[in-house]
């Protein structure tokens, strides 16, 4: 069987040199020479695995606040954007265009945004090249025309630059939705309680001010290997009455690459199906499926069918979606906003993804969510979960 693992690829950070602000109508707008911007960076953070990437673009504009971005680079192989997040990305040719969405326009000086791209490769040409942000070309690069040396008029900036705007949560309407902030001791409590199903040994469940996605507080999880060591958060909002479809949103950190062998994160009871859970983990080095009371995996394990999903990416966050229809017996996957081919259960077996998972009729009813670790065999790994939701219609990442 062929495994594909995430290996760590180098953070390219392109120090830029920022001479025009866009307006909110997309007229250029000279702010003055190019010495008015120091310090102005993009970051561009790839992990790859065979065949795929995802990269995290930081875009930093220095003393100079923007209204609006547009960040555009080149790729030296065949490298093929095929998702986006947090900006509208597309490509012709070699050369990829970001613009931004529009709660993250506005970057104020000594600010910064992020969004990130998923995508394919046959040979990757190793880190892009030609950044502009705006325009203007980044890496040090000069500009086309020589810069004025007086600006001309322009409308004076707000004294105070304009904070910078956060993706909306989209937590409007769920039924849980927590960041752990209202968390007082070392152990997590109140909407949440500690369990080990099965058995119980080295895993641990705490509560973490050091390591968070948002706020001050996150749940860590020391998970240890072999199979008597499960341990998870459960949370104790009554998530029964829901209704047939349910969405979810974790924002997950993990520091080792997903095993070989068969792991757990996040478990969910179904109703329908004698209580077992549904279970989303890893095998294969992978992300996965598993459904405990007949051990179906999503996608089959085959290396056709694991090609299909994806590592979960470590040593950053990343959000995770997901929706399970019971109504439809249906089920879909999304990784940092783009949805992943091999964790999607569309109703209609198809070899090397969910052939195997409609073996029977799969109609779940999932009453409850819990948040942690199960190793079945080899693999431990320390993971933090923050800014949980769950609610009946997608909540975003």
């Amino acid at each position: 069987m062929t495994i594909f693992r995430a290996r760590p690829a180098p953070t390219l950070v392109v120090v830029a040199v920022l001479a025009a602000a866009v307006t909110a109508t997309g007229t250029a707008l000279l702010t003055g020479p190019a010495s008015a911007a120091p310090g102005c960076r993009v970051d561009y953070t790839p992990n790859q695995w065979s065949g795929g990437f995802t990269a995290n673009i930081k875009v930093a504009p220095g003393d100079t606040a923007v209204s609006s971005w547009t960040v555009t680079w080149t790729y030296a192989g065949d490298e093929r954007v095929t998702n986006g997040w947090n900006a509208t990305v597309s490509q012709a040719g070699s050369t990829v265009t970001a613009r931004n969405a529009s709660y993250n326009g506005s970057i104020p000086a000594g600010g910064a945004t992020e969004f990130g791209v998923q995508g394919t490769f046959g040979s990757s040409g190793g880190a892009p090249t030609g950044f502009s942000l705006n325009g203007v070309p980044c890496n040090g690069a000069p500009p086309t025309t020589p810069p004025p040396t007086t600006p001309p008029p322009t409308t004076p900036p707000p004294t105070t630059p304009p904070p910078t705007t956060e993706p909306p949560v989209g937590c409007a309407g769920a039924v849980l939705c927590d960041g752990f902030e209202n968390q007082t001791g070392s152990t997590p409590s109140g909407d949440w309680t500690v369990v080990s199903p099965d058995c119980s040994g080295a895993g641990t469940a705490t509560i973490d001010t050091s390591t968070t996605h948002s706020g001050s507080r996150a749940v860590r999880i020391n998970g240890a290997a072999g199979y008597c060591n499960h341990v998870f958060i459960r949370s104790t909002k009554n998530l029964g009455g829901m209704g047939g479809v349910r969405y979810g949103r974790i924002w997950v950190r993990h520091t080792t690459a997903q095993p070989t062998d068969h792991t757990t994160m996040v478990t969910m009871a179904d109703a329908a199906d004698g209580n077992k859970d549904l279970r989303l983990g890893g095998q294969s080095g992978a992300l996965q499926w598993n459904r405990a009371s007949d051990d179906a995996t999503l996608p089959e394990q085959s290396p056709a069918g694991v090609a299909q999903s994806l590592p979960l990416p470590v040593n950053r966050w990343a959000c995770v979606e997901f929706m399970v229809d019971g109504s439809a017996g249906q089920l879909r996957t999304w990784l940092d906003g783009a949805a992943v081919t091999g964790l999607t259960a569309d109703g209609v077996p198809t070899h090397d993804i969910d052939g195997q998972w409609y073996n029977r009729t799969w109609r779940p009813q999932l009453t409850d969510l819990r948040l942690g670790w199960e190793s079945y065999g080899g693999g431990a790994d320390t993971l933090w979960y923050d800014d949980v939701a769950v609610g009946s219609s997608r909540i975003g990442c």
